[in-house]
């Protein structure tokens, strides 16, 4: 026997972050009997065992039938909230890879499992959990650039934002499919963003010297890069490529279809970790992680391009990224596309005073594209969102953000007690306690027919 539910979902409009709510009605039956064998195991497997398991974020198991069972009543909460599992990304709004975010289905399925007092099911027949396959299935890295030392993390219960860099030499230039950032201390490790520097040949002698970590709540700004000795020998700096890579707990390497995307490596380069959160931790721990990388055999045969919007981009922040203590407030940039673009992935970014995110683009003909929005932001979980299909859009298209940031008391996240005034900063370092507005797109050059282009073909299947 099935009962079925009638939920109503509010959901803000899709127009801008003034735009009327609208109702959204989501309707799905229910099994008289709900057992973790057959409804709650296939939830759990997909979306919490990337993250709770041994070695990985989440801070105990969530593998078998007893592991549920002792946190089901969390478990029931947190899903109930959705506050887990982590995805900021609102679904009803655009839709992307890899999504982890339950449904209303799924939420109330776990709701009765619990309610009806855990009936575990036939468990003997639950197969065993296959381990999610790392880096979507690409094989061992052609090569992992690790950071120079261990890491000392103190257990104070405090989180600890420190900068490194992690330099590498190669034998000569080469074509790069993908990078990721491994972690070696997962469950110390939160978040972490990271650029790409590359030296041209003759500009930099030794890419190995230098400070190793930097605390970024003590050093700052240029005093960062000359501790690190990121400049090349006659004192320049050399070109950046930011967001090359980044990490938050169950995120993968992006990796696209073969031919799209990738990098190009000059033969002295070092991955700058501008910001490699460690989230408090009760006891003293370490921390040894690197960056794997994975060589192409040719040139791309349509290379990534990027376009970053907001501070330190290409377009300005309107009205600049001002607040007063106490204060709310809203603002935008925008940007208009000088030629035909297909969009891959788009990746937001705020600090600890950020409240909201909202970007689409408006075509010559007026129509709404989405792109993203985060209807609660929250600054430990950062992600690039990557669109199951590319997303062309046309010359003459503009592209408008939208954040709003919380600079009172009532935010959680406010670093300072009592709030003070905040300005953006467009220092290339900066505390996490400074603020930042950002919007980054990942793109190539617009062909016929990619909007049937689908980008999970360069992932496992599993």
């Amino acid at each position: 026997m099935v009962f079925q539910v009638t939920m109503m979902i509010v959901v803000a409009g899709c127009a801008g972050p003034s735009a009327p709510e609208e109702a959204v009605v989501a309707t799905y039956t229910l099994p008289d009997t709900v057992t973790f064998a057959e409804h709650i195991a296939p939830i759990v497997r997909t979306n919490c065992l990337p993250c709770h398991r041994a070695g990985h974020a989440g801070p105990f198991p969530l593998i078998t039938y007893a592991d549920v069972a002792k946190r089901s009543r969390m478990v029931r909460d947190v899903t109930g909230r959705g506050y887990m599992p982590p995805w900021p990304a609102d679904t009803t709004y655009a839709r992307y890879l890899g999504e982890r975010r339950l449904d209303a289905r799924q939420i109330a399925l776990i709701a009765k499992w619990v309610g009806q007092g855990l009936l575990p099911g036939d468990t003997s027949a639950l197969p065993e959990p296959e381990t999610p396959i790392a880096h979507h299935g690409l094989g061992e890295p052609d090569l992992e650039v690790w950071l120079p030392d261990t890491f000392h993390q103190p257990g104070d219960r405090r989180d600890h934002f420190i900068i490194a860099k992690a330099p590498y030499e190669l034998p000569r230039d080469t074509f790069v499919r993908a990078i990721a950032f491994v972690p070696g201390n997962r469950r110390a490790v939160h978040h972490m963003n990271g650029a790409l520097i590359e030296y041209g040949e003759g500009t930099k002698t030794d890419v190995f010297t230098g400070a190793q970590y930097i605390d970024a709540e003590v050093m700052r700004s240029l005093d960062a890069f000359t501790a690190l000795r990121l400049a090349n020998d006659d004192g320049t700096y050399p070109p950046m490529v930011p967001s090359a890579v980044n990490y938050l707990p169950g995120m993968e390497a992006t990796v696209y279809p073969e031919g799209i995307g990738g990098y190009y490596f000059k033969r002295k380069g070092t991955f700058l970790m501008n910001s490699l959160h460690y989230g408090p931790m009760p006891r003293d721990t370490v921390d040894r992680s690197h960056v794997a990388v994975w060589f192409a055999a040719k040139p791309p045969e349509r290379p990534l391009q990027e376009l970053q919007l907001g501070t330190n981009g290409v377009t300005p922040v309107e009205p600049p990224l001002r607040l007063k203590a106490g204060e709310v407030g809203t603002f935008h940039t925008q940007y208009t596309l000088p030629k035909d673009i297909s969009v891959l992935t788009v990746n937001p970014h705020m600090h600890l005073l950020g409240k909201a995110f909202l970007a689409y683009a408006v075509t010559p003909q007026n129509d709404t594209v989405p792109l993203v929005r985060i209807n609660q932001w929250n600054f430990r979980w950062q992600y690039a969102y990557t669109f199951e299909r590319m997303l062309p859009l046309k010359k003459g298209s503009v592209i408008h953000v939208f954040g709003t940031f919380d600079n009172t008391a009532n935010n959680p996240d406010q670093p300072y007690k009592p709030p003070r005034d905040v300005v953006g900063t467009d220092s290339r370092f900066m505390r996490t306690t400074d603020e930042m507005f950002q919007f980054f797109v990942n793109y190539v050059d617009f062909r016929e027919g990619d909007e049937r282009v689908e980008l999970g073909k360069g992932r496992s299947a599993k």
